[in-house]
């Protein structure tokens, strides 16, 4: 009779440590996905800053219809790219292209001092800082989440309720990984 007692009383621990393990899990998981929302706002807003900057700069810059066909190429790009590599990628991109044309917008001391541009000029800095605050938020629930799906015993439930691992949200180029050069008065 103590046997079969000292059994359930195990079959109940190990039952709730399975019970545990689970909700870590999908607590990790939708803190993840919670963060890579927070990513794609913050792309989002800048993807819609984008059109009125390119506009104000277009009105000085005519000559620069290249610069201007390509932000709005990766800029399309960069909105339907899926997934943190991909978007990470077109992201960068982007990046690149969106300071050419600030350094473009440098040569126009009227557009600088345009207060449309300023304004367009300070909302992207601030977006940019936000993206930034997104981007440590994401990857820091992603690296919580891959520990969990990775660590002994979760690793044993993980795989069989489908949990994976997540990407992390990076730039390739290095030179990405900075934030365009954007200058207020």
């Amino acid at each position: 009779m103590l046997v079969m007692w000292i059994a359930l009383a195990l079959i109940v621990v190990l039952f709730i440590a399975i019970i545990v393990i689970y909700n870590g899990l999908v607590q990790a998981r939708n803190m993840a996905q919670e963060g890579w929302s927070g990513i794609d706002v913050q792309l989002e807003r800048r993807a819609d800053l984008i059109p009125n900057l390119v506009a104000a700069v277009k009105g000085y810059a005519a000559h620069e219809k290249n610069l201007f066909e390509d932000v709005a190429a990766l800029r399309a790009e960069a909105t339907q790219a899926e997934g943190p590599d991909a978007r990470g990628q077109a992201e960068g991109k982007l990046s690149a292209a969106l300071g050419k044309m600030m350094l473009v917008a440098e040569n126009y001391p009227d557009l600088k001092a345009s207060q449309n541009f300023q304004q367009l000029q300070k909302d992207l800095t601030d977006t940019e800082d936000q993206i930034q605050l997104a981007r440590r938020y994401y990857n820091g629930t992603v690296r919580d989440l891959n520990i969990k799906v990775q660590s002994f015993p979760n690793n044993l439930l993980a795989g069989a309720f489908g949990f994976r691992q997540m990407q992390f949200f990076q730039l390739d180029n290095a030179a990405d990984r900075n934030v365009p050069e954007v200058s207020v008065p």
